[in-house]
């Protein structure tokens, strides 16, 4: 096993206090406010998305790992042998292992993960079950442009692993973007390997972002918590509440803050205004039929060559390849 398991790169790609109070700050300025859904993924969120994903109302996690109890096997053969597998946002690697027990002697397992701890806690389990396979983990934020470390010998391809619904958390522009990016990280031989949450009753959609037991709800706030922590800001967790809903005509969960009063917090040298039921935008979870993805996967130059659902048609795991030139979005 290398050693690199144990000792995570850091590719320097956290914004420093500087930026972060800058991109808060213009997030509360907007007439709309927001603030982007990856300031969630602190230590403490990160423990708390895990919880999230044990809820019974979150049926993703549970989907996903169907398909692969079903299918693991066959996408790895797809892969086929000498793969370095690059995951993005890695997190527990749950799913992971359930795709590199069948994978046929892959060269390194690159693991993309912005928070360090959960990154280093990660490693060291899957060192434990795959104790021959290079480990290479790299503490960096995956939106980014990433310098990948050298493998340890020439694979076959590249293929960026994007498990979970995470692709949903992007606008579609944005998610075009991305794609184009493990495109270029992928090379010409490689592979994407993503998952895409599917469109379904909007009952069930709804209840797995607004789970009974209020998990998610002090994930949500916790981003609030960690923005106090980070700038020294007096956001009052009590005085906001969490609100998941499905906008059926853009297809996606929309998750806000919403203040329970009218008040002002402290942000550096400034004050954010809020108004009683003012809501802050922190999240889409976007949904797909199997057209809408091919059609965002044609826009980044890449095409579905296979997928493969869960045994209750709940979710899909998309294999893209190079199609040829990007078309602009």
């Amino acid at each position: 096993m290398s050693l690199q398991a144990f000792e995570p790169r850091d590719d320097d790609r956290r914004p420093p206090a500087s930026e972060l109070l800058e991109i808060v700050q213009r997030g509360l300025r907007a007439k709309l406010k927001q603030l982007p859904s990856w300031l969630f993924y602190d230590e403490r969120g990160s423990q708390l998305f895990e919880q999230i994903c044990e809820q019974p109302e979150y049926y993703l996690t549970r989907a996903e790992i169907a398909l692969l109890d079903v299918h693991a096997a066959e996408i790895a053969d797809v892969l086929g042998p000498d793969v370095r597998l690059v995951e993005y946002g890695s997190g527990n690697a749950i799913k992971t292992r359930l795709l590199l027990e069948h994978l046929s002697s892959p060269v390194s397992y690159v693991p993309v993960e912005i928070a360090s701890a959960s990154l280093k806690a990660s490693v060291e389990r899957m060192a434990e079950q795959f104790p021959r396979l290079p480990m290479q983990p790299l503490y960096a934020d995956f939106t980014r442009p990433l310098r990948l470390p050298i493998p340890p010998r020439a694979p076959r391809r590249t293929i960026v692993y994007f498990p979970g619904s995470t692709i949903g958390n992007f606008e579609q522009r944005d998610a075009i973007q991305l794609l184009r990016k493990m495109r270029d990280e992928m090379g010409m031989a490689g592979g994407i390997l993503v998952g895409a949450d599917l469109k379904k009753d909007v009952a069930l959609i709804e209840a797995a972002y607004n789970d009974r037991a209020g998990v998610t709800a002090e994930f949500t706030l916790n981003m609030l918590a960690r923005i106090n922590r980070e700038l020294g800001s007096n956001f009052n967790l009590d005085a906001f509440r969490h609100r998941s809903h499905y906008n059926p005509l853009a297809g996606r969960i929309e998750t806000h803050i919403i203040s329970l009063c009218e008040q002002k917090v402290r942000i550096g040298r400034m004050q954010a205004s809020f108004a009683e039921g003012e809501a802050m935008l922190v999240e889409y979870s976007c949904k797909y039929s199997p057209t809408d993805f091919a059609a965002i996967a044609a826009k980044a130059g890449l095409e579905v060559a296979q997928v493969w659902f869960d045994p209750e048609v709940l979710f899909s795991v998309q294999y893209l390849v190079r199609k040829g030139p990007a078309v602009q979005a």
